[in-house]
């Protein structure tokens, strides 16, 4: 039943003209609904069960958005504050020398 629902939408896709989405994973077609820690990736529900991921740390795939999102904007504020820095030194050295 999965098959053919995937199948139907992405021919009315097609026949639409739009661009057909890969989604889910490669190897099982299933939707990626988990994010595992180590590997950095998102998974299937199947994949998790695998020997492969069984023992790594998982997290919802909204937790790893909203995880990462605070990492982004920490590095992104840090970034900034650099930038500031570097351009404070530049007008310093520009003054100097004119």
């Amino acid at each position: 039943a999965r098959v053919l629902e995937i199948a139907k939408r992405l021919s009315l896709q097609a026949a639409r003209g739009e661009a057909v989405e890969e989604e889910g994973c490669e190897r099982h077609r299933e939707p990626l609904k988990v994010f595992c820690k180590d590997d950095e990736a998102f998974i299937c529900v199947v994949c998790r069960e695998s020997r492969a991921h069984r023992s790594h740390t998982m997290l919802t795939m909204q937790d790893a958005v909203q995880e990462y999102k605070g990492q982004i904007q920490a590095r992104l504020q840090a970034l900034k504050e650099d930038r500031d820095k570097l351009l404070g030194f530049r007008d310093v050295e520009m003054r100097r020398n004119w």
